[in-house]
């Protein structure tokens, strides 16, 4: 993919999103790797929060609900996210938190199939998604089950008692993706509902979820997306389901009249009733803004160079000898998200040697050296940087410093 007669300089001027990295507020000396696991400040983002500190909530106060829009921000924001992850409008709605989201999504999917009382998932999920699960079960009682099925072969492990199939499209440690469309298709045969988890997907590549049929999805939008530590989440309910899906957390914002005030729960008839508490509105005005990086952008484009710049990092860090350390324990790229997998036992040590000397991926146990590729800001010539940096550390293992070995309580 990546022709070695191009040095990165050469790829950098050739690349059409080269100019993306102006709409960004990113350190000086720091290279940033780490964009799956939380997004860099938007210049947008950063404008729009002193807007609706200063000016919304600081002088137009609560006329801002109507001025500004601020009832309708989860529904305006939905709709933006929508557009990213393949959805018509109408059928995003953001939100809470994956954990929270989870957990109205799959209470409302086994009531849709009250006959099947199991939730298929895979071990290697990401743990939150598992736990929602198995907090589910607590309430719901013995009458119902998680069933752990491997990521391989998928279909063949499909049921006629499963109820929902809740899957993340791309493997937080490796990056393996599933086939979303072919996955849906299988479990469809047997009138298994999908929710998908997007957090690693959504930004990073196309995702075309009414194409693909997909019943529910889930997402958060601080990794690719850029809204912030603690953005809100998001939810897809397919409009053919909207009629029939109930959510268990009925607050009033879902309700059909909120300001209404009656006593009684009447539930929004549209994806407007996955709304519970009153609406974090800084947060989600910041997220709105930050989105806006992405105008003029085709997340086509996006996924294109992110294999190119995943490509040139295996060239750069095979011919600087950095492969002979490590394990390469990422999938093939056709069946890959933004990230690279790398594995060595002194990884977390690795990736603190490697933030000292500015280059900032992460570390997932048990012994995981992550690197994120987001090419709205990320360039080949950062990425060469990068590989140096880390073949200097393996060489001199500089790792094996104790200040490096000190476990931190986030990874």
């Amino acid at each position: 993919m990546i022709n070695k007669v191009f040095s990165a300089e050469q790829l950098d001027n050739k690349d059409p999103l080269a100019l993306k990295v102006e709409a960004f507020s990113l350190p000086d000396d720091t290279i940033y790797l780490d964009g799956n696991s939380l997004g860099p400040l938007p210049k947008s983002a950063e404008a729009r929060a002193s807007e609706v500190v200063k000016q919304q909530w600081g002088q137009d106060l609560i006329t801002s609900w109507n001025k500004h829009q601020w009832i309708s921000l989860p529904q305006l924001v939905g709709d933006k996210i929508g557009n990213l992850v393949g959805a018509k409008n109408g059928q995003v709605i953001c939100c809470d938190s994956i954990s929270i989201n989870l957990f109205k999504v799959l209470s409302a999917a086994l009531k849709m199939r009250p006959g099947r009382k199991v939730i298929a998932t895979t071990r290697g999920n990401f743990p939150t998604d598992i736990y929602m699960v198995q907090g589910l079960l607590e309430l719901l009682g013995d009458e119902y089950s998680v069933r752990y099925i491997d990521e391989s072969n998928i279909g063949a492990q499909l049921s006629d008692d499963i109820a929902v199939l809740m899957l993340t499209q791309v493997n937080f440690r490796t990056g393996l993706k599933l086939d979303m469309q072919s996955i849906t298709a299988l479990a469809h045969d047997k009138n298994i509902l999908t929710l998908w988890d997007l957090a690693h997907s959504a930004g990073a590549f196309p995702v075309c979820l009414d194409d693909c049929d997909v019943d529910f999805a889930v997402g958060c939008t601080y990794k690719y997306l850029n809204g912030g530590p603690g953005a809100p989440a998001f939810i897809y309910v397919a409009e053919r389901h909207q009629a029939q899906y109930k959510q268990p957390l009925s607050g009033w914002m879902g309700h059909s009249a909120p300001f209404s005030f009656s006593p009684d729960y009447a539930p929004d008839s549209t994806v407007k009733q996955n709304l519970c508490g009153t609406p974090g509105v800084i947060g989600m005005s910041i997220l709105d803004a930050a989105l806006d990086v992405f105008d003029g952008v085709s997340l086509k484009a996006i996924d294109e160079k992110s294999k190119k710049l995943q490509a040139f990092f295996i060239a750069e860090a095979k011919r600087a000898g950095v492969l002979d350390y490590f394990s390469l324990v990422s999938p093939p790229i056709d069946v890959r998200g933004s990230q690279l997998a790398l594995a060595h036992d002194e990884a977390y040590a690795i990736c603190q040697a490697w933030i000292a000397e500015g280059v900032i991926a992460d570390f997932r146990a048990p012994n995981i050296l992550r690197i994120g590729f987001a090419p709205l800001y990320l360039s080949f010539t950062n990425v060469e940087k990068a590989v140096q940096t880390l073949s200097d550390i393996m060489v001199e293992k500089r790792y094996e410093n104790a200040t490096f070995q000190q476990r931190q309580s986030v990874t």
